[in-house]
């Protein structure tokens, strides 16, 4: 074998055979996904949630343990939704009977509505207690939903290595959504 032959093969070694991708590349790749998977069920939830705490201080201006419970039951409604509708999605576009394994993997990607809800289930958790009023865990609770939305445009600025004015502007469309929802409910509780 000539050394020119030897390099060659070094060169396949170090590529996926199927797609001609290194393996940390497509490693890299397959992170990314699962990431955006989970991202968009991020900014979900957390939008999600705001707008339950939204109905909820309205319909229950004094009790932060009601809203609470409709933030998380809400939650936990639209995350069976998601993974029902993703798994006949799955079940139909791949031409097969789904998986308990495959069923495992899209309840956990579309957990992270689930999970988008904690930050401002905390607050009113702390409302319930007495450890704040109800007011202050509402304002707590977008507070915090804010917070998620703009870190969860960082982290898409981030991954997608936008320059200072895209990240800026993908910021404030989180945000944006998140402030609308704060605008509704200073309309609607006025």
């Amino acid at each position: 074998m000539a050394q020119g032959d030897l390099f060659a093969w070094e060169d396949v070694a170090m590529t996926d055979n199927l797609s001609g991708e290194a393996p940390h590349d497509r490693a890299a790749r397959l992170g990314r996904a699962a990431m955006g998977e989970r991202l968009g069920g991020f900014i979900y939830g957390t939008i999600v949630a705001l707008a339950v705490v939204v109905a909820g201080a309205r319909a229950y201006p004094h009790a932060a343990g009601h809203i609470a419970l409709l933030v998380a039951a809400t939650s936990v409604a639209f995350w069976l939704a998601h993974v029902y509708s993703h798994a006949l999605g799955h079940s139909v576009a791949s031409d097969q009977h789904l998986s308990i394994s495959e069923l495992r993997h899209i309840a956990r990607r579309e957990g992270s509505i689930i999970e988008a809800s904690l930050p401002p289930l905390g607050a009113l958790v702390l409302g319930a207690m007495g450890v704040i009023s109800t007011q202050a865990a509402v304002w707590t609770a977008f507070a915090l939903g804010l917070g998620v939305l703009a870190a969860q445009g960082l982290t898409v600025a981030r991954v997608e290595r936008l320059g200072r004015l895209a990240t800026l502007a993908i910021v404030a469309g989180n945000v944006s959504l998140g402030m609308l929802l704060v605008g509704l409910k200073l309309a609607v509780s006025h």
